[in-house]
Parts: C-alpha cells; sequence; structure tokens
C-alpha cells in the first residue's frame, strides 16, 4: 500500500466552536486530513506522539499551558511547522508575534463564526500547505529579538549618501515578519525611505510595526492613507488594505485603500511594487523576501522595467521558497542573496540610484 500523501493536520484549541469550525474548513480539502484535535498543550503533546501530525494550528490563549510557552518546548524538543491562530485584538497580535519569533511559520486570525469559515478556507489551506515544506526554525535560530539585545547584534553598515529620490520597497509572506526584522535593524538611520507589504493580518499589522519601531533605529510605524516618506522612515501596509506609492512634489507619499485581493492577498506586494515602478522608476530599489505563492513577481518584473534595481533572498535562508522563486523564474531579479546580505545589497543599490 502507497503512503497516504495527504498532510496531516492536528488542530489544537481549547474552544470546541473552534475547533469543529477549522475542521469544517479543511474538510473539503483533498489534499489535508485533520488526523485529531486537542483542547489543551497537555493533550496536544500526547497526539503529536500517537498521530504524527506534519502541521499543528495553534491557539495561543489555552489553559494550563499558554501556546507560546508550549510552542518554545515544542520547538527545542520536537520540531513542527506551527500555524498560530489568534483573535483579533491588540494584546494577543503581540503574542502572536512573539509566537513568531518562537518559531511559528505563519499566523493567522481566527474565524469570528460560521460566516468567516469561507473567507477562512482558502488562507488556512494555502497556509498549511506552505508549513509543510517550510525550512523550520529550531529553538536556538529563532531566539526572540529583545529591544535591548538590538544594538548589540546590529551589523554597522557603510557609510554613503543617497540621493534624495531613492526609495526602497521590500515585499514578503510566509517568514517574512522575521526576515523584515533582520534588514531593518540593521539600516543605518539616513536609510532612504521605505515602504512594506507583509501578508498579515489586520491588527496585527499595527503590532508588527510598533515591534520593529521598539527594535530598529530607524522609525517604523503602520502606515496612513496621506502619509509622506522621508528619509529615516518606514511604512509597513495596514493588514487587509492595499498600499501605494505616489509622487508628492519632490517626494514621495502613499495611498492606502481598500480594493479587491490580487493573489489572494491584501495587502498586496504586487500593488504596491507596480505603484512603485510607476511613481519611482530607477530612483527605486526592491526586494522579495520568504513567502508563498507568486505575489510580488510582476510587480518586481515591473519595476526593473522601469530601470529599478531588483533583489531576492535565496532559497537556502527562505521559510518559503515561494514569491522569491517565481520573480526570478519571470527574470526580475537582478541579484539573488541570502538574507544576511539583502540590507547591505539594499543600501548599496540605493546609493546607486539616481
Amino acid at each position: 500500500m502507497s503512503e497516504d500523501p495527504r498532510i496531516r493536520v492536528l488542530i489544537v484549541d481549547d474552544s470546541a466552536i473552534v475547533r469543529k469550525l477549522l475542521t469544517e474548513a479543511l474538510s473539503g480539502e483533498r489534499d489535508i486530513e485533520v488526523v485529531g484535535t486537542a483542547p489543551d498543550p497537555f493533550v496536544a503533546r500526547d497526539k503529536i506522539l500517537a498521530l504524527k501530525p506534519d502541521v499543528l494550528t495553534l491557539d495561543i490563549e489555552m489553559p494550563r499551558m499558554d501556546g507560546v510557552t508550549f510552542l518554545k518546548r515544542l520547538m527545542h524538543f520536537h520540531p513542527l511547522p506551527v500555524i498560530v491562530i489568534s483573535s483579533l485584538g491588540v494584546a494577543s497580535s503581540r503574542v502572536a508575534l512573539e509566537a513568531l519569533e518562537a518559531g511559528a511559520i505563519d499566523v493567522l486570525a481566527k474565524p469570528g463564526g460560521p460566516q468567516s469559515v469561507g473567507d477562512l478556507r482558502h488562507g488556512l489551506a494555502a497556509k498549511i500547505r506552505a508549513a509543510k515544506v517550510a525550512r523550520l526554525r529550531t529553538a536556538a535560530k529563532a531566539t526572540p529579538v529583545t529591544a535591548t539585545a538590538a544594538p548589540v547584534s546590529r551589523i554597522a553598515q557603510p557609510r554613503r549618501s543617497f540621493p534624495s529620490s531613492s526609495v526602497i520597497a521590500i515585499g514578503a509572506s510566509t517568514g517574512g515578519t522575521e526576515a523584515i526584522l533582520q534588514v531593518l535593524r540593521e539600516m543605518p538611520k539616513d536609510v532612504p525611505p521605505i515602504v512594506i507589504a507583509q501578508h498579515i493580518p489586520a491588527v496585527f499589522s499595527r503590532s508588527f510595526a510598533n515591534r520593529l519601531n521598539e527594535i530598529c533605529a530607524i522609525e517604523v510605524r503602520e502606515a496612513a492613507d496621506g502619509d509622506e516618506l522621508r528619509s529615516g522612515l518606514a511604512l509597513v501596509a495596514p493588514g487587509n488594505f492595499h498600499m501605494l506609492l505616489r509622487k508628492a512634489g519632490t517626494g514621495y507619499r502613499v495611498e492606502v485603500k481598500d480594493g479587491p485581493m490580487v493573489c489572494f492577498q491584501r495587502p498586496s506586494v504586487d500593488v504596491l511594487f507596480q505603484s512603485v515602478a510607476q511613481a519611482a522608476g530607477r530612483h527605486a530599489t526592491g526586494a522579495i523576501l520568504t513567502g508563498m505563492g507568486s505575489d510580488g513577481a510582476m510587480g518586481l518584473l515591473e519595476m526593473k522595467k522601469s530601470g529599478a534595481r531588483t533583489l531576492a533572498q535565496d532559497e537556502a535562508s527562505c521559510v518559503v521558497f515561494g514569491m522569491p522563486k517565481e520573480a526570478i523564474r519571470h527574470d526580475a531579479v537582478d541579484r539573488v542573496l541570502p538574507l544576511s546580505s539583502i540590507c547591505g545589497a539594499l543600501l548599496e543599490e540605493a546609493a546607486r540610484a539616481s
């Protein structure tokens, strides 16, 4: 008998209703099988050993042991791809980001009821498929970053002067929160303005931006419609909204707006990159980082055609080599680099923009 090719999923959540909703959301996926559910980490521990799941979905607010504590122990003793399912709230979003720092592959908003199951189905199934092939960050690699530790580990970049018209655009998905952190924490205070599209749920994006702002030397904040760009500022697209770059006199501003999903995403990296190509052209530098799917590939190609310099994270350092792979396949990338070299390359190329 051939081995069952389906992805085996264990759902861990203290709410019986949520366990049922998640199970139903995945019931129509032929390549995914929910092999079990658990109401808390202690039951989950036993079921992991008995059922041998490929992927875990994990609530982070549970009795007996919180999800982050369990995740840290799991990544140390029995590493598994984990997708965090979190409530939509400021406090919950901060804890969800801590879970990503601890090694979770991705985060998804908890369904609010039967109406949201349809919206959840595609996102959850896609994240599970990506998690199955993701490169795990084990406990040693996923040590949480603290604001006080940031100056010690920041890599000193050579001093450069940047044209006033220069702008940097970054796009990422699965694994991107930690990748973006690594890139931005090395940026000097006089870096050209940066615009970022990271696939992340609403509410979480503000906590993500605030977390980056605590750690990085530059200012990082969630974008608002009409924000003007300036040196030393990075703007993160709000969850569930597209962000576009627009010309504003001799500088730039951002437009934040609703709109249909692009590549199943909002914010979409393609939408951002296409607007950067139109507004900044050869004055821009773009980087596509770790992530599942193809979002960003065509936008990066438009940037390259407009004269911008384009970078992609290499396969070895990606959590999921989906978006960079698609960009490379479409000949949208000038340089393919490990994550540790992306910051330096962005600064080098931005200094040459004219």
